[in-house]
């Protein structure tokens, strides 16, 4: 269906905004805050060690390295880093604590996060 040109938007964007109401749900159910990003802004053209603006990056770059500061960056993990920092500015900024570590459980109990699994 995504590949029929009339419909993909739509079906993108609807599968976009269900994604976004189980993260909604999940961050609510263990008291943690979900910060949303502007969707135009540029996580992937911003380099993360000097703040240098890309005017235009296409798609088909995946690496590349600052004219300013000759940081080389893969463009993933460093929109991810972008992103990352843009959260916790926000989350500081409301007077949250970004500490990680103790979740609120529904039992009112505390118990420590888990670490990902490699």
């Amino acid at each position: 269906m995504v590949k029929n040109r009339s419909l993909s938007k739509a079906i993108s964007d609807v599968e976009w905004s269900q994604f976004v109401s189980l993260l909604e749900y999940k961050a609510d159910w263990y008291g943690r805050n979900l910060v949303k990003i502007d969707k135009w802004y540029p996580s992937s053209k911003r380099c993360f060690d000097c703040g240098y603006i890309f005017d235009s990056l296409t798609l088909e770059v995946r690496h590349w390295t600052c004219p300013e500061c000759g940081v080389h960056h893969d463009r993933d993990r460093n929109a991810a880093k972008n992103i990352r920092s843009v959260g916790l500015t926000v989350l500081n900024a409301c007077g949250e604590s970004v500490r990680p570590g103790a979740v609120k459980t529904n039992s009112g109990k505390t118990q420590r996060s888990r670490k990902p699994k490699k």
